[in-house]
């Protein structure tokens, strides 16, 4: 399983930079869950040529990441956005223990902005 999930991360990077039909033929295989004799029978060619230009992709795929790094990078800020987002719950329950659960009126604001963009950065990647 967590092959499949790192072929969709990198074609969900890389994807674009293939070819038309290397497109087409890697999604039936990792989206559509297509088997290799069902790829080949609806394109026409063999299964062995499926298997290879399968393998192809993924070498293709792992070289951009390689060299270009965009999944290593978008991980290494995922992550950091999440903690800031824990972080910044954590410092709202902190300041509201302390300071009687008053509303934002008295300057949690900064924290609940920070969730905030933290929430929102973790969405977009």
């Amino acid at each position: 399983m967590e092959k499949i999930v790192e072929q969709g991360i990198l074609y969900d990077f890389y994807g674009e930079l293939l070819t038309e039909h290397q497109r087409r033929l890697y999604e039936d295989a990792v989206y559509n869950d297509l088997s290799l004799r069902e790829i080949a029978d609806e394109n026409c060619i063999s299964r062995q040529g499926v298997h290879n230009l399968l393998r192809r992709c993924d070498k293709i795929l792992e070289g951009y990441e390689k060299k270009l790094h965009l999944v290593e990078k978008f991980i290494r800020i995922k992550k950091k956005a999440e903690e800031m987002e824990e972080l910044s719950r954590q410092a709202q329950t902190d300041f509201d223990s302390l300071q009687g659960n008053r509303t934002s009126s008295d300057g949690s604001w900064v924290m609940q902005r920070m969730g905030q963009l933290a929430r929102e950065i973790i969405e977009e990647l």
